[in-house]
C-alpha cells in the first residue's frame, strides 16, 4: 500500500485518545483518565518505531511529522530514530559500546562501579526492577550520555534536543490547560515507559553468534498489540520494512525457520516471562562474552 492505512489510522486514533484522556475523562474519573493515558503513550512510542522504519508513507518525513512530538516527554524522536537505527546493526547487538539499546556493561566497567550502584543495576535486571527502576535508570543514563556528547561537540545530538523542546513545550501547555493535573500526566508517562520496559527486558540476549541474540515471544494479547507485534523480534530484525500488522502471519507461516534462525530463543507469552523473571534476573549485567567478541 502506498499509504498503510492501519498504521495511519492508529496514529490518528492515538491523538483522539490523548485528547479524550486530557479533556473529558478527568471530569468522569481521574483514575480512568490515567489508565487510558498509559497505553496511549506506550502505543505512540511503538508508532514512532514504525515511522522510523518507513511507515505509513513512502516518504518517511510525512510519517515523522505525525509522531514528532513524543507523548512520553522524555525521548526526543530524532534521538530515538538515530539510536534505534544504530541498534539494528545485528553484528553489534548487545555490545556494551556499539549497541545503544543494550543493558549489558563491559565487565571491566562493572568491576569499577560502587557496590550500591551494582546492587541497583542487579535489581534492574529483574522484570519487576526493570519496570519500577528502569525508566528512571534508563533516562538518567540516556541524558547523561547525550550531555557528554553535546559537550564533546556532537551537533546531531544537540540538534535533536533543540528540536524536541518546542513540540514538548506545546504538549505541556496543552496538558496544563486541560482538566487533567500535570502530576497525573507525568505519572502516566512513567507508567507507560514502565510498560515499554516489558518489551525490551529480554528482547536481546548475550550470545556468541549474532543470530541467537534476538527473541521471539509468541504472544498475541494486549501487550503484543501495544508493542505492535515487535515481540516477534527476529522477524522485525530480519525484515525491518514489514509493517506491524503483517508480522504475525509471516512468523507463524514460517515458525520453524525463524526458531532455527535464532537458536530457539523463544517464549510462549509475556505471562511466561512474568512467571520466570519477575523477581529473578535472566542475565548478568556484565556482558558474559565481551572478552570473546
Amino acid at each position: 500500500m502506498r499509504v498503510e492505512w492501519p498504521t495511519f489510522g492508529l496514529i490518528c486514533a492515538t491523538y483522539g485518545a490523548l485528547i479524550l484522556a486530557l479533556v473529558w475523562l478527568p471530569q468522569v474519573s481521574l483514575a480512568l483518565a490515567i489508565l487510558v493515558l498509559v497505553p496511549v503513550i506506550a502505543l505512540q512510542s511503538s508508532l514512532q518505531h514504525e515511522v522510523i522504519h518507513g511507515h505509513p508513507f513512502a516518504a518517511r518525513r510525512l510519517g515523522e511529522a505525525l509522531v514528532f512530538v513524543s507523548f512520553n516527554l522524555a525521548i526526543p524522536y530524532l534521538r530515538f530514530r538515530d539510536t534505534h537505527l544504530a541498534h539494528h546493526r545485528d553484528a553489534t547487538l548487545t555490545d556494551p559500546y556499539d549497541d545503544p539499546e543494550t543493558n549489558y556493561l563491559d565487565p571491566a566497567v562493572w568491576a569499577r562501579l560502587p557496590r550500591v550502584l551494582r546492587w541497583l543495576l542487579g535489581l534492574n535486571n529483574t522484570l519487576l526492577g526493570r519496570m519500577i527502576l528502569g525508566p528512571l535508570i534508563g533516562q538518567v543514563t540516556f541524558m547523561a550520555g547525550d550531555a557528554r556528547a553535546i559537550r564533546a561537540g556532537d551537533a546531531a545530538v544537540a540538534r535533536a534536543w533543540a528540536w524536541h523542546l518546542p513540540p514538548t513545550a506545546a504538549l505541556v501547555a496543552l496538558v496544563l490547560a486541560a482538566p487533567l493535573p500535570f502530576w497525573a500526566y507525568l505519572l502516566a508517562c512513567y507508567a507507560a515507559l514502565s510498560v515499554l520496559k516489558i518489551r525490551t527486558f529480554l528482547e536481546h540476549q548475550a550470545h556468541l553468534r549474532a543470530r541467537g541474540r534476538t527473541v521471539i515471544i509468541e504472544d498475541r494479547g494486549p501487550l503484543a498489540f501495544l508493542f505492535l507485534n515487535n515481540n516477534l523480534h527476529v522477524v522485525h530484525h530480519m525484515h525491518p520494512r514489514l509493517p506491524w500488522y503483517r508480522l504475525p502471519q509471516i512468523y507463524f507461516d514460517n515458525r520453524a525457520a525463524y526458531l532455527a534462525r535464532n537458536d530457539g530463543y523463544c517464549y510462549r507469552s509475556y505471562a511466561e516471562i512474568f512467571r520466570h523473571h519477575l523477581l529473578r534476573a535472566k542475565d548478568p549485567v556484565p556482558h558474559p562474552f565481551y572478552a570473546q567478541k
